[in-house]
């Protein structure tokens, strides 16, 4: 019998990395949120995921799942990693901006008509 191939990159399970949790303390995450690093807080007692986290949004904003993407662990993972450093004040997160709601179709016939008026 041959030995499988062992994967390349981390062996370290995701309930370790969490410290055995599976649902973070917040439940404001989505996907698109932007995390934000403070500066003002020193990285000593962070895990490695953790210090990672706030090398990568050192530069600037990235979203929830940019991050996941760049430590190549799952979301749900990422999400209790991010809420850990939201609650000791290492990141801040602003939500997306939202998407524009459709105008009145009214409103933008009284519009056009206004401007056609003055032309």
């Amino acid at each position: 019998m041959t030995p499988r191939p062992r994967p390349k990159g981390s062996l370290v399970r995701s309930y370790v990395v969490t410290g055995g949790r599976s649902h973070p303390t917040r439940n404001t995450l989505d996907l698109v949120t932007l995390l934000i690093a403070t500066t003002d807080l020193s990285l000593a007692g962070l895990t490695p995921e953790k210090r990672r986290v706030m090398e990568l949004c050192r530069h600037g904003s990235l979203s929830l799942a940019e991050v996941a993407g760049h430590l190549r662990l799952p979301v749900s993972v990422t999400k209790v990693l991010i809420a850990d450093l939201m609650d000791s004040g290492h990141i801040v997160t602003r939500a997306p901006i939202p998407a524009a709601r459709p105008s009145d179709a009214r409103i933008l016939q009284e519009v056009l008509d206004g401007l056609r008026a003055r032309l």
